[in-house]
């Protein structure tokens, strides 16, 4: 937890989403995102997050926001005004002069769940989304093949999803920085699950 007294001494944060339950706390831990052909990422691209913390930065139009857009993908979100597209093909890689456009984009969650905070019997387990340009697609959990509510089941109760608070875009910042109570209020009131 990040505290005013924890940030007056340096101290190491390991990236994680702490999720209250029952007042027990558990911490879930993002390893790795691999993306392939989703949005600008037309290669094999592998993110480690190792502990600490993890930023990423960069010039405009270098692909941060499809960072965590391809994270809500994952997640489930469906949406593709969500996801700054508007058309299910806008998150395959279109090609450029030089470069074929791919014919589809995948991209997988590993997350740490040696502590078995995931109801899975799995170490590591890793979603998969996966879309094609003839519009099939499909999940995945630890390589089978499973449903979008498999995958919103196994994330249930951790406060990790496509609506969750563990990823805030910038719009939703807007909403939270707002002058207007209203729009906070409703905010903090989806987060408590009101």
């Amino acid at each position: 937890k990040i505290s005013l007294e924890n940030l007056k001494k340096p101290k190491k944060y390991n990236m994680i989403v702490n999720v209250k339950k029952e007042k027990e706390e558990k911490n879930m831990y993002l390893k790795r995102l691999e993306m392939y052909g989703f949005k600008s990422f037309a290669d094999k691209t592998v993110l480690e997050f190792m502990p600490g913390l993890t930023t990423v930065i960069g010039p405009n139009g270098s692909g941060k926001s499809n960072i965590s857009d391809c994270i809500r993908w994952v997640l489930g979100e469906q949406s593709l005004k969500s996801l700054r597209g508007a058309k299910s093909e806008d998150i395959i890689f279109a090609g450029t002069q030089n470069r074929k456009p791919l014919g589809y984009a995948e991209a997988s969650l590993v997350l740490d769940n040696s502590d078995s905070k995931l109801p899975i019997e799995f170490n590591e387990v890793i979603v998969t989304r996966r879309i094609y340009r003839t519009g099939e697609s499909g999940y995945f959990i630890n390589k089978t093949p499973c449903r979008l509510k498999d995958v919103l089941e196994l994330f249930m109760d951790t406060g990790i999803g496509k609506d969750g608070y563990s990823i805030i875009g910038q719009g939703k910042i807007d909403e939270i920085l707002s002058n207007k109570s209203e729009d906070r209020r409703h905010i903090f009131e989806e987060a408590a699950g009101i």
